[in-house]
């Protein structure tokens, strides 16, 4: 009943965000009657802040037509490489460009769309061709398609390094590091050719016993049936993927929202009041507000075996660094992987991956060489800032590009 009752609540919303999208064309034209009195300031300002506060279940574009290479401005298209049920292998295409090494990007699986990471893309393709994991929304993929949990995660990752190629190279950030860490060491046992050159991991949860923070603790408190039982509903059958079990986007967006409950607060109130002033001093403060809003409130169901397992194998059970955790009955040996550079990346001030749990694979990957091992933490970093903004530009992908092309 959970996701019937969110539903019903938006349906409810619909009329009234309806009306405000199609009454700020009319309010914001220059002639209108109230153009310039501070009542109608007022007016748009509100209607702009409740289009802002809506919950989207679509992806966001990423918007990334051209970048700057050598002070020459080159064009980007997307290209849909691999269509698979669950995930679309997104390329990032330069034509023209000369060749470069080809990167994986693992997005996240976490109820936000993959052009979160829309930052971490446009800095890579500078040096690289890019691909990136495009996961679908889970409530957008019928029942037909079947089950989704961590192991199918894993065979997807294999699966696009495969129709990559050789010589690829994998950058897992956050969630993913362990389903990417897993994928290489089964593909380096298998002598699989399109074996990665290189894995990054950047502050994922490898070791959840280490340093655990306020996420790793929830994870402990309750047992994965309160977990199945609370927070996993039934998606509605008027979409595409009826019937099918998930943890729903907008829960994990309530959740993430509690944390800073009163940061979000403060960000619509100076939203409205920025808005309401029309200061043009201000448009930058209220483009960055809007842009950011816009992107976190796109979310996105998980498929709920695939959330569970997550929860149950790698923040309670902690199978991996214990040398438990199965692929389709195969136990996952990270120590088999002896020829690909390994990159470990981690935030000083990450409070959701603390410092050591991504660390933790490079003691797993006790058979690789040292000359191949390398660790990065990053002073002042927190989670995102390790992925994105000014300390991901300036200190932490130098070191990703440059272990990239060091391993060929």
């Amino acid at each position: 009943m959970m996701y019937q009752a969110y539903q019903a609540h938006s349906d409810l919303m619909w009329p009234l965000r309806a009306l405000a999208r199609t009454a700020l064309p009319m309010l914001q034209h220059p002639g209108h009657v109230w153009s310039g009195l501070g009542m109608h300031r007022k007016l748009v300002a509100a209607l702009h802040t409740l289009s802002l506060s809506e919950i989207t279940h679509k992806r966001p574009a990423f918007g990334i037509g051209q970048i700057e290479v050598d002070g020459k401005t080159v064009e980007v298209v997307e290209e849909a490489v691999h269509v698979a049920p669950f995930a679309t292998l997104l390329r990032f295409a330069k034509p023209g460009a000369p060749a470069q090494p080809r990167v994986l990007v693992v997005a996240p699986m976490s109820g936000h769309f993959a052009t979160l990471l829309r930052d971490t893309v446009r800095t890579m393709l500078v040096d690289h061709d890019v691909y990136i994991t495009d996961w679908h929304n889970a409530r957008d993929v019928p029942l037909s398609a079947g089950r989704f949990g961590l192991d199918e995660y894993t065979a997807y990752l294999i699966d696009f390094l495969a129709v990559m190629g050789p010589g690829a190279h994998l950058m897992a950030i956050c969630q993913p590091c362990v389903s990417a860490l897993s994928a290489v060491a089964l593909m380096s046992e298998d002598d699989h050719p399109a074996t990665p050159a290189s894995l990054t991991l950047m502050a994922g949860p490898i070791d959840c016993r280490i340093n655990p923070t306020a996420v790793n603790e929830l994870a402990v408190t309750r047992p994965i049936d309160w977990f199945e039982k609370n927070l996993v509903s039934v998606v509605p059958w008027r979409f595409a993927g009826g019937g099918r079990r998930v943890y729903p986007g907008f829960m994990q967006l309530t959740a993430f929202v509690s944390m800073n409950r009163d940061r979000h607060v403060a960000a619509f109130k100076d939203y409205y009041a920025n808005l309401a002033m029309a200061d043009a001093e201000r448009a930058g403060d209220v483009e960055h507000t809007r842009t950011f809003y816009e992107e976190y409130f796109a979310v996105s169901d998980l498929p709920a075996d695939f959330y569970l397992e997550t929860v149950r194998l790698v923040f309670q059970e902690y199978a991996l660094p214990k040398g438990e955790l199965m692929f389709r009955g195969r136990r996952i040996d990270p120590s088999a992987i002896r020829r690909t550079a390994l990159l470990t990346v981690e935030g000083e001030r990450d409070d959701i991956c603390a410092v050591g749990q991504t660390l933790a694979a490079q003691d797993l990957c006790s058979k690789l060489r040292p000359y191949l091992r390398t660790h990065h933490v990053q002073p002042g970093a927190g989670h995102y800032g390790v992925f994105s903004g000014s300390r991901w530009k300036r200190h932490i992908y130098p070191l990703v590009r440059d272990t990239i092309h060091a391993a060929g």
